[in-house]
């Protein structure tokens, strides 16, 4: 199958399925069903072997899977089996977060660069990341060459510095901002993150359970 053709479903449930099995490898399983799988992640027997299908076959009638051998594919599928090189645009308090606790190298990735317009913040360290001006973006690409880039920058600025950063040869975005961007697969792979969306789901869940209970 394409990867293309894969729906977006089935590939966010494939970091789910990574963790799942990693736990599962932490506590000794060494071969699990599709039927156990399914019951401890909430899911049907039925998906889960859909979902792998779409990748290989990877189980075997009678036996299962093998736990260690599926995590490492699809630590592959995912790309995690190499680090991408990534910069961060916006070295303020949610972009300092992300750079100060997230396990970059877990995920696939290597945060080299950090840059933000604020002189008060331009100098200062992430981390082991001195913090570099915004006009120093270009120049920076060209010598260290990222692939991937975080934005937690204004929603204003957002279009205008996608543009540039492809320019610099950015191929993805990890986007915090509250602008939805739509670049096309040829040109970047994009995954916008809504963290107040999340937020008024939860509202949506807690409300329809009160409404249930009354």
């Amino acid at each position: 199958m394409s990867k293309n053709s894969i729906s977006n479903s089935v590939i966010r449930r494939l970091p789910r399925y990574y963790r799942f099995l990693g736990e599962l490898k932490d506590e000794g399983y060494v071969r699990i069903s599709s039927r156990e799988l399914s019951e401890k992640m909430g899911l049907t027997a039925s998906q889960i072997r859909q979902d792998f299908n779409c990748f290989g076959e990877f189980g075997q009638q009678g036996y299962g899977y093998n736990v260690s051998a599926l995590r490492e594919e699809i630590c592959k599928i995912l790309g995690l089996d190499k680090l991408t090189p990534m910069i961060l645009l916006g070295a303020g308090n949610l972009g300092k977060a992300i750079a100060a606790h997230l396990d970059f190298s877990s995920k696939g990735f290597e945060l080299i660069g950090a840059f933000d317009v604020n002189p008060d913040l331009i100098g200062k360290e992430i981390g082991d990341i001195t913090i570099k001006s915004s006009d120093e973006i270009e120049s920076f690409c060209a010598e260290a060459s990222p692939v991937a880039a975080i934005l937690c920058i204004p929603t204003s600025e957002a279009e205008q510095m996608t543009e540039r950063l492809i320019k610099c040869g950015i191929k993805a975005f990890w986007n915090f901002t509250h602008y939805d961007l739509r670049a096309s697969h040829k040109e970047a792979a994009v995954e916008n993150v809504h963290l107040g969306d999340s937020l008024t789901t939860l509202s949506y869940r807690l409300n329809s359970m009160n409404v249930n209970d009354q």
